[in-house]
């Protein structure tokens, strides 16, 4: 399988969270971003050769990826390919994903694999690819898309599809329609490369150029398209209620252990951190804590990136405190997600809800 990580207008409502940043590279889980979930399920799966399609305010994700050699993708035959647009016109790049994959199309056909795997970032979730490849050759189908029931999606919006006895899809609408179905689209399809490039070319075409909304979801009565379940956990991250509330979720061991080390481990970019320090008179109850973070106050039900120092008679209460934080001397934070570089001053407060977390962005002092 060709592998293909599409961040191509990604749906992405995650406020200043993204600001600055694309989707793909939101912290997440104290010390991963979210591509990092689908590029280590494709390593894992055996995919040696990856194609990065960027798209708007990708500096971060050239950083974290750099060569691709912490998921042992460096190399030169194969290896991890970021793509961004080939022009910086407003309209082109506004485009739809099909345009980008045409003007990249020599990373198809240079290619010699006969499978081409699309991939969306914002699906947290730990796939076997190779048992989804067995289900395709199988089923006989056109396109296999990986779906999962997922009645609950904190706040998420993902696609809705309904199936057939057999498994296959019968209507595929966006989040907004009325369909009513708890099957939901993982936005991950297998077909084979030259189908690909045949609905690349119709589709433009026809002037019509999304890979799904145009391509997939107009031909749904046309194409067998096949659904493969996926019965791992699932955490659909595209606005800011659904990254407070998945994030939460990795306090719970059964969600740590199921989403990190099963079928494979999830890989990052890696940062020499000293462990974390907890001083005299700290307290920790349920929390992520990363490494290099120095602890003196309390930290309960939360999340600490790298580098964070929490000071003496601080309080932090069912929060995400993003990298290199700082926590000053008796202040309390609860429902607060910090961005990097955030300073909470001596005795400041800050409350949010659960429903409606505080938000404080890159560089600020509180």
């Amino acid at each position: 399988m060709l592998g293909v990580i599409n961040l191509i207008h990604e749906s992405d409502e995650m406020e200043t969270l993204t600001a600055s940043r694309c989707l793909a590279t939101v912290p997440f889980g104290a010390r991963f971003r979210l591509i990092d979930f689908t590029l280590s399920s494709m390593v894992n799966s055996g995919i040696t050769k990856v194609g990065v399609f960027a798209h708007t305010k990708y500096r971060s994700l050239i950083d974290h990826l750099g060569s691709g050699k912490h998921w042992d993708l460096q190399h030169r035959q194969s290896g991890l390919f970021i793509m961004p647009p080939v022009t910086d016109d407003v309209n082109e790049v506004r485009r739809g994903d099909l345009y980008h994959f045409y003007q990249h199309r020599d990373y198809f056909t240079r290619s010699t694999q006969e499978y081409v795997l699309i991939t969306r970032s914002h699906m947290i979730c730990n796939i076997d690819f190779d048992a989804m490849l067995a289900s395709h050759k199988a089923s006989g189908a056109d396109i296999t898309v990986v779906t999962k029931v997922q009645p609950e999606l904190f706040g998420g919006k993902a696609r809705k599809l309904q199936i057939d006895e057999r498994g296959r899809v019968t209507a595929m609408q966006d989040h907004y329609g009325r369909l009513e179905s708890d099957l939901i689209s993982m936005e991950m399809y297998l077909m084979r490369k030259e189908l690909l490039l045949e609905l690349v070319d119709t589709s433009l075409a026809q002037g019509q150029d999304h890979l799904v909304r145009h391509a997939i979801m107009s031909r749904v009565n046309q194409l067998h398209i096949q659904s493969y379940e996926y019965e791992g956990y699932l955490g659909v991250v595209n606005t800011l209620n659904s990254y407070y509330k998945n994030s939460m979720q990795l306090l719970r061991p059964d969600v740590w252990k199921s989403l990190f080390f099963e079928p494979g481990p999830i890989y990052t970019k890696v940062k020499d951190e000293p462990p974390a320090r907890y001083a005299e008179g700290a307290k920790t109850s349920n929390s992520l804590v990363a490494n290099g973070c120095v602890i003196e106050g309390t930290v309960i039900n939360s999340i600490l990136f790298r580098g964070v120092h929490v000071h003496k008679g601080a309080v932090v209460r069912n929060s995400i405190v993003m990298q290199n934080g700082i926590i000053g001397e008796h202040s309390f934070v609860d429902h607060v997600i910090l961005d990097k570089d955030v300073t909470v001053e001596q005795g400041r407060e800050l409350r949010g809800a659960e429903v409606s977390p505080f938000l404080a962005v890159k560089r600020k002092v509180i």
